[in-house]
């Protein structure tokens, strides 16, 4: 018997014509979804230290913050967030949930925030440069314009 530890990752974004479509429950415009990502050193340190009661910011509905940006460049474990112009949003109420192995993180981006092009994506445990990211992301999902309202979501899956 060989222990294998593994998650897979799927983001999707669902796209909106105002932060009112969305509000309504109206249907989105476009849904994207992509699977992958790399966990960074800093979130799996951060993840450990959580899980033997060592302490930090977790990944909770008062500490996560999706994250997108505008850099293409390649992904690394030693990076230490987004490469790019960045804007983080804080957890949809209720955000994490749990489901069997699954964990999900949801921001919605309206259309005062995150406008441009969403190129990187991070969930992190706070908005700014002394957040610890746990994982990131590279993948072109188009340009967000102001006015519109997108959402993201990460589902990790643990096993």
């Amino acid at each position: 018997m060989i222990d294998l530890a593994k998650h897979k990752t799927v983001w999707t974004i669902q796209k909106y014509n105002t932060y009112e479509d969305y509000l309504r429950g109206n249907r989105p415009y476009d849904i994207s979804q992509f699977e992958d990502n790399l966990l960074l050193n800093e979130g799996i340190t951060r993840l450990q230290n959580l899980l033997i009661g060592g302490g930090g910011t977790a990944f909770n509905n008062a500490g996560s913050w999706l994250g997108v940006g505008t850099s293409s460049g390649s992904v690394s474990a030693v990076q230490t967030g987004l490469s790019g112009t960045a804007s983080y949003r804080p957890m949809e109420a209720t955000y994490p949930l749990i489901a069997s192995q699954t964990t999900t993180w949801r921001s919605v981006f309206d259309g005062a925030n995150g406008n441009g092009s969403w190129q990187e994506f991070t969930v992190a445990n706070g908005s700014g440069n002394s957040a610890e990211n746990l994982n990131r992301r590279v993948s072109d999902q188009g340009i967000k314009s102001s006015g519109s309202t997108w959402t993201l979501d990460l589902a990790i899956t643990w096993s």
